[in-house]
């Protein structure tokens, strides 16, 4: 085991657009920082082929220091075809390969280690081991996981997998699926009603699957967006569309800090919430089956290896195969490469950490960005654009060390100098 000793870095664990984004902030401001992980790789090993961002390429630049660094600087220094109107929609494979792009230039010096630890050190600051056996001391950590762990199925579907949630199983996670090719010649069925449920159940059917039908279940229904023409024209212009609200959500994540956590709760949950992109409409629409507003209660599995989908609607619907498009709920619990003292010591906003100012939490030294930072920045974490709000006030926190407030418990709201909680 080789133990190094640089007390004044900062590690970032992570390295999609918000690892990458924050670390290249933290390097231009000359912080000593090491960043740890496998670049884009949720993006390139949990999304499907043939996907398209419902982003515009404006909300999909990863916010960096210094110009000359979004996607169509890309696009120019690859030979690319260039993505930069509303009207253009980014492929993932173009995506991912700007997020690499980003990272060679910028965060040139990627460790692919894998974090197994990180926990408290008696005397201050973090012990962080690694896979490769090293042990590194770090005065401050920012974990940048994204998506990883966080992936979530109802339990009245998870138990219909008895080893879990798997492409093998009955039912398994939209993450899962890398190929919509390996649904051809089946009968398939997608919970859920946003761009996630929508378009894999379109890449399946497009793929050759038998049938596919989206069940959206409560009161959802499956719509989708208005087109950048069709925009209202009186209300302010953000990365997700005209209006006073997501205007003040992409710019003023300050603000949604301060609001009671009920209310940041609600709005995360139901704010940019279940929708498909204006582009989808049309193939969707006399390819896929619909199933909405109904409750699901469970699901087994039947004769031939079949699964049986039971509703609040009538006898049930039958598949091969269910994909529970679902959705990521970030949850400390996840995060287990966190010391046990570590993850007590955190204060709480139901199962995220609570942040302060500069997205520290409450054990000092110790930041989250990106989903993990929705519960009390608001749900423009959630998207890559968020990087231009986190990525260089979490640097600015960090260039320049405030004092920090005493860890609070580890269950609860906060409340106190960081607002109400």
């Amino acid at each position: 085991m080789r133990t190094t000793q640089r007390d004044g870095t900062v590690v970032v664990i992570g390295a999609g657009p918000f690892g990458l984004s924050a670390a290249a902030h933290l390097l231009a401001r000359g912080v000593p920082t090491r960043t740890f992980g496998d670049p884009m790789a949720s993006w390139r090993d949990a999304m499907p082929r043939g996907m398209l961002l419902k982003s515009t390429p404006a909300a999909s630049a990863i916010d960096a220091p210094r110009p000359g660094h979004t996607l169509v600087d890309y696009c120019e220094a690859a030979g690319e075809q260039r993505y930069e109107s509303d009207w253009d929609v980014v492929p993932v494979e173009t995506f991912t390969r700007y997020g690499e792009w980003f990272q060679r230039r910028l965060v040139p010096d990627l460790e692919r280690d894998r974090v197994v630890s990180v926990d408290l050190r008696p005397r201050g600051g973090f012990e962080v081991k690694l896979d490769s056996g090293e042990v590194c001391a770090a005065r401050a950590v920012v974990v940048a996981t994204g998506l990883t762990g966080c992936a979530y199925v109802p339990p009245e579907l998870a138990r219909a997998a008895s080893d879990g949630p798997s492409p093998g199983a009955a039912v398994s996670h939209s993450s899962q699926h890398r190929d919509p090719a390996r649904f051809a010649g089946r009968d398939l069925l997608v919970v859920g009603a946003g761009q996630s449920a929508l378009e894999t159940a379109v890449l399946a059917a497009e793929a050759g699957a038998a049938s596919v039908r989206v069940v959206a279940r409560g009161r959802r229904a499956v719509g989708f967006g208005a087109p950048p023409d069709h925009q209202p024209r009186l209300r302010p212009e953000s990365p997700f569309g005209r209006a006073w609200s997501l205007y003040g959500m992409t710019y003023h994540a300050d603000a949604f800090r301060r609001l009671p956590g009920p209310v940041r709760h609600e709005l995360v949950r139901r704010v940019l919430g279940p929708l498909g992109a204006w582009w989808l409409r049309e193939r969707f629409t006399g390819r896929v089956g619909v199933t909405q507003g109904v409750r699901v209660l469970g699901a087994r599995t039947v004769a031939d290896g079949r699964v049986r989908l039971t509703t609040s609607d009538g006898p049930g619907l039958e598949a091969d195969h269910i994909i529970a498009a679902t959705g990521y709920r970030p949850d400390l619990a996840a995060l287990d490469f966190l010391g046990p003292g570590l993850r007590a010591a955190l204060a709480r906003t139901g199962t995220s950490p609570h942040l302060g100012p500069g997205y520290r939490s409450s054990v000092p030294g110790l930041h989250f960005t990106g989903l993990s930072a929705a519960a009390t920045y608001g749900p423009v974490m959630r998207f890559v654009v968020g990087t231009q709000y986190a990525s260089h006030r979490l640097a600015t926190a960090l260039a320049r060390p405030s004092p920090h407030p005493p860890p609070h418990g580890s269950s609860g709201e906060v409340r106190g100098r960081w607002g109400r909680g």
